[in-house]
């Protein structure tokens, strides 16, 4: 009886989430912890956890496409997993080399135009899970309607020093500029196709932090992060919604605070930085709490006022 009430309550929370929720992120990056642990919770082996996390993957892959994400990261394999035992590490390549090709030719994933990517070291994975990489990537990659990136033989602190080298190399070599290094030039050593800035990054497993995931892409765009208990098999819609819900708070966070600041600034400020502030403020106007909000006038009246004038 009280496993049925937990059901329904559940549903209904789930409901709920999903009819509070106005938007969706971009780009979507998760961190799949927990798959060992869940196994040893019910007395299994690691690679029980594994394939019960992969269940999961399929799942938010579906959910991601509902609300409107176009763009899903998932840290499958970093590079301290090459010092879990030899057995597990197996068992884990096998299991990604099935999953690769099931979702490679999946009718679901073409109807959809996935586009399944892979990110990391790639060269450091045995033979047959790169040729099951070339075979996935190749199988999708006239598509461009969802992305679906995973991470294999990942880490963040070697991606950035890997493109940083090929930087330096190139400017030795006079073939790049050092006054003309930008942010693209960077983003185009990183990876054979553009990834987008991430917006929010989940974790589950009960860990509070980011592992150095996607460091380019999500500390340089302040992506919300959403850390929850479940480990990964565990991982239910709510979970995801309320993931969700942790961005858009986020965002409405961000927009405060920029109309906040563009109020100051037509409070306070000469006429070349008020248009700017205007525009700004106009924008994201309603962001602010309705006893914070300038009136039309307070913000126009800036034009006769005596600090503005010439």
């Amino acid at each position: 009886m009280r496993g049925w009430l937990r059901r329904r309550v559940g549903a209904a929370y789930e409901r709920l989430l999903a009819r509070e929720i106005s938007g969706a992120p971009t780009h979507v990056a998760v961190i799949q912890d927990g798959n060992r642990r869940y196994a040893r919770s019910r007395g299994g082996e690691a690679p029980d956890g594994h394939r019960a996390g992969a269940e999961t993957t399929e799942r938010v892959l579906r959910w991601c496409r509902e609300i409107g994400v176009e763009e899903l990261t998932l840290y499958a394999f970093s590079t301290e997993n090459f010092d879990r035992p030899p057995e597990e590490r197996e068992a884990l390549f096998d299991l990604l080399c099935e999953k690769l090709r099931e979702f490679a030719d999946s009718t679901e994933v073409h109807e959809n135009g996935v586009s399944i990517r892979v990110i990391g070291n790639v060269d450091r994975l045995p033979e047959r899970v790169r040729a099951t990489v070339d075979y996935a990537e190749g199988r999708t990659r006239g598509y461009d309607r969802f992305v679906l990136n995973v991470a294999l033989a990942y880490g963040g602190r070697n991606e950035l020093l890997s493109a940083a080298r090929d930087v330096a190399r190139d400017v030795d070599a006079g073939g790049l500029d050092p006054d003309g290094i930008d942010v693209g030039t960077i983003e185009r050593r990183l990876y054979d196709s553009p990834v987008r800035d991430v917006d929010l990054i989940i974790r589950t497993g009960g860990d509070e932090r980011t592992s150095n995931f996607l460091p380019w892409h999500a500390n340089g765009n302040e992506a919300a992060v959403f850390f929850c208990t479940p480990y990964w098999p565990e991982f239910s819609k709510t979970d995801f919604l309320r993931g969700i819900r942790t961005y858009e708070h986020r965002e409405a966070s961000w927009r405060r605070t920029r109309a906040r600041r563009a109020l100051a600034l037509v409070r306070a400020v000469s006429e070349p930085e008020l248009a700017e502030a205007r525009e700004i403020l106009g924008q994201f106007r309603d962001s602010l709490p309705t006893g914070e909000r300038p009136d039309e006038g307070e913000i126009e009246s800036t034009d006769s006022d005596p600090r503005t004038a010439d």
